[in-house]
């Protein structure tokens, strides 16, 4: 089986709607493919319908916001009650402070020089929820810079950088029980990141694994090989389940579906994990 546990739609930061991402999993020849759209389930209903026919099993899922000891981290939260209320209006806050950052950072790359503005912005993530990717896309069409990657420096929207603003952000042990409590499975996504800026500490890894925290993504773009060695070590001693994915974008990164993938194993483990929902298989 060949499983990737991490895509985005344009109902986040992705380019690909929900119907595409189900198509392009299909061609890439994945068997399951899971919907982690930041902060937001909106894209369910839509992939769920053009799974159908097809063979793909589709895991929902959400990719959360969180922040710890002043270090943003992101959590993958799958197969949870997606109408539970105490974890949906956790999410509906973040989403809403989405809004309130992305107009204060198009703001700031306004007073930085950057000829920007907020319709473009808008335009540029359509029905999606507004995030820097969609920042990074109109700087690109502005000529600022060349690549959405080039965006994300200190001199833009890199965390700390000049354009940068400060988003609600849940504590990742409160994020890991609300998860639990809809019937949820969580993961920590790119744990050893630390290409995005700082990387939280080992201990508190292991405090959320008593936290009930699931697994961590060790497989990820954005791990050299000693860092997975690392953290497959440590998800060894805390009894966590290893995952992998591709982290898709679409066209927005140049990672493809299934670049890296989970094996088979964790993924009966999360399934086993998992109350809340189940997958939905085409």
């Amino acid at each position: 089986m060949r499983i990737d546990l991490h895509a985005h739609s344009n109902a986040s930061d992705g380019t690909d709607s929900p119907t595409e991402l189900v198509a392009n999993a299909v061609a890439a020849g994945l068997d399951v493919v899971a919907l982690t759209d930041h902060d937001t389930v909106s894209g369910y209903r839509e992939a769920a319908a053009a799974v159908a026919g097809t063979g793909l099993t589709l895991v929902t899922g959400a990719e959360l916001s969180c922040r710890v000891d002043g270090i943003s981290m992101h959590l993958l939260a799958y197969l949870f009650d997606p109408a539970e209320r105490a974890f949906g209006a956790e999410r509906d806050l973040v989403r809403t402070d989405r809004f309130r950052r992305g107009r204060a950072i198009v703001e700031r790359c306004r007073e930085l020089g950057a000829p920007i503005d907020w319709e473009q912005v808008q335009r540029i993530a359509g029905q999606g929820s507004v995030g820097r990717p969609h920042i990074a896309s109109a700087l690109v069409e502005a000529g600022v810079v060349a690549t959405v990657s080039d965006a994300f420096t200190a001199d833009w929207l890199a965390n700390g950088g000049r354009a940068d603003v400060r988003k609600r952000e849940t504590d990742p042990a409160v994020a890991v029980r609300l998860v639990r409590a809809a019937g949820g499975v969580p993961v920590f996504a790119h744990p050893g990141a630390d290409k995005r800026g700082r990387t939280v500490p080992d201990q508190v890894i292991a405090d959320l694994a008593a936290a009930g925290l699931g697994g961590l993504e060790v497989d990820h773009v954005d791990h050299d090989e000693p860092t997975r060695a690392r953290l497959r070590g440590l998800a060894g001693e805390l009894g966590l389940f290893v995952t992998g994915s591709s982290d898709y974008h679409g066209s927005r990164k140049t990672v493809r579906l299934g670049e890296h993938t989970t094996d088979p194993a964790a993924y009966e483990e999360l399934l086993a994990q998992a109350t809340g929902a189940a997958p939905v298989t085409g």
